[in-house]
């Protein structure tokens, strides 16, 4: 389910939007790798698919609703930046147009649905399992990593949002995540 508009705080916010913007970056270049006449309608009707599958919400215990993403799919076709990338677009596109989500919230949905059910799918896609299989599994997996990650770093930047700290954890955060990005995928 899309995190809404004005449900984060401000430094939240912008701490996403620093994480986001570099990986979008690089997800665009690599995307930029990829495209050519052969692939380019393939990934756009891959996104299509990812944009229709998650407009059929299923209800989940607990008063929520969830839906399929597409990253995982996409991720294994094309790698998991163009993953990234597709599914990033597809949650824009459903924020402006439907308000499904909200363009304050835009990273962080972007993070946890598109980055992590990307990174995950491509990571499953490895593994000697048929398609069907790695697409459930990692689509359950994303969503207990994602889950468990935005909740303990919203808590931690809640309780630490008027000192130094939240600057010095989400530089952390940051640094890391593209050393282990870099280490693994580049």
């Amino acid at each position: 389910m899309h995190i809404a508009d004005g449900y984060l705080s401000p430094v939240t916010v912008a701490v996403s939007y620093a994480v986001a913007v570099p990986l979008w970056v690089y997800g665009f270049k690599k995307l930029k790798e990829k495209l050519n006449e052969e692939t380019l309608p393939v990934i756009g009707a891959l996104a299509a698919l990812s944009f229709v599958i998650m407009m059929f919400n299923v209800p989940v215990p607990g008063g929520t609703s969830g839906h399929a993403v597409g990253a995982a799919l996409i991720s294994i076709l094309f790698g998991p930046w163009v993953g990234f990338v597709s599914v990033s677009l597809v949650l824009l596109i459903q924020s402006i147009v439907f308000g499904d989500g909200g363009i304050s919230a835009w990273a962080v949905n972007s993070f946890a649905m598109g980055f992590v059910g990307s990174f995950v799918g491509y990571l499953m896609g490895l593994s000697h399992l048929t398609t069907l299989i790695v697409v459930l599994f990692s689509t359950l997996i994303a969503i207990i990593l994602w889950t468990y990650f935005i909740k303990n770093f919203e808590a931690t930047l809640i309780i630490y949002s008027d000192t130094l700290i939240t600057a010095l954890s989400a530089a952390a955060i940051v640094l890391l995540l593209w050393y282990v990005i870099k280490r693994r995928f580049m």
